[in-house]
This record gives C-alpha cells, structure tokens and sequence, in this order.
C-alpha cells in the first residue's frame, strides 16, 4: 500500500513540477545505491548474532529434549 501511496504522490508532484519530480526519481535511485552497503552489512551482522545465539543456546536445548 505504501508503494501505491508513493506512486500517486510522485505523479501529483509530476503534474506540479516535472522538473522537481525527475530530480527526485533519479535522487532517490541515487540514494538508495548509498545505503545498500549498510543493508548488507546489517543482515550480515544479523545472520551472524542469531547464529552465535544458537549456538549458545543449543546446550539448554538438548538438556531440555532430553
């Protein structure tokens, strides 16, 4: 639903100032190519921390198996 609402507004912003609208369109693709990295690095660590968690944990859960 988010994307619908984003879309109708930049065809609103488009019909007001093309000029403003094609700057953002490219702006915001701009943008997002900065932060990928970031997003990488955070599942990344995310990954890592729920891997190191299981491994901390398996001992409670055998225990709690058996």
């Amino acid at each position: 639903m988010k994307t619908v609402i984003a879309i109708i507004l930049w065809f609103i912003l488009f019909s007001i100032s093309w000029p403003l609208a094609i700057f953002l369109f490219f702006f915001l693709g701009f943008f997002w190519l900065i932060l990928l990295p970031f997003r990488i690095v955070g599942f990344t660590l995310e990954v890592v921390f729920r891997v190191i968690g299981a491994i901390l944990t398996f001992p409670l859960r055998v225990v709690r198996a058996i």
